[in-house]
């Protein structure tokens, strides 16, 4: 039990570096709770959060992913290096690949519901 209770505190100290260093997690923390936010304001439904939800975790297992393998590169290659450099380039399209998926999901859900609310209210 103690070693599950610590895995989990390696897994919170992982986070906390993340949120700490890299500021793009940041943003994307800050935009999951505006989607979040936006959710609750619009009532979207269960499988509209479903999709919300796969979206907010799929940005930011990435960007934990790319801060992973970007700070395992620059630790075995410490000096500039080509393929070094294109490790963190493939891992950065990665993550904008899942923030594109991500802002099209919300696209999709929050948008007509936004101009339905513009409508009604004009």
């Amino acid at each position: 039990m103690k070693r599950l209770i610590r895995s989990f505190g390696f897994a919170f100290k992982g986070l906390r570096y993340a949120t700490a260093t890299q500021p793009n997690f940041r943003i994307h923390l800050v935009l999951a709770f505006i989607a979040v936010m936006l959710g609750f304001a619009l009532h979207i439904a269960f499988a509209e959060w479903q999709w919300i939800m796969l979206a907010i975790a799929f940005v930011l297992v990435i960007e934990l992913l790319n801060t992973g393998i970007e700070t395992l590169t620059d630790l075995v290659s410490p000096d500039y290096n080509e393929m070094a450099g294109r490790v963190k380039d493939v891992c950065a399209g990665a993550v904008v690949i899942a923030a594109l998926f991500a802002l099209v999901t919300g696209i999709v859900i929050f948008l007509p519901k936004l101009i339905l609310l513009v409508r009604h209210a004009a």
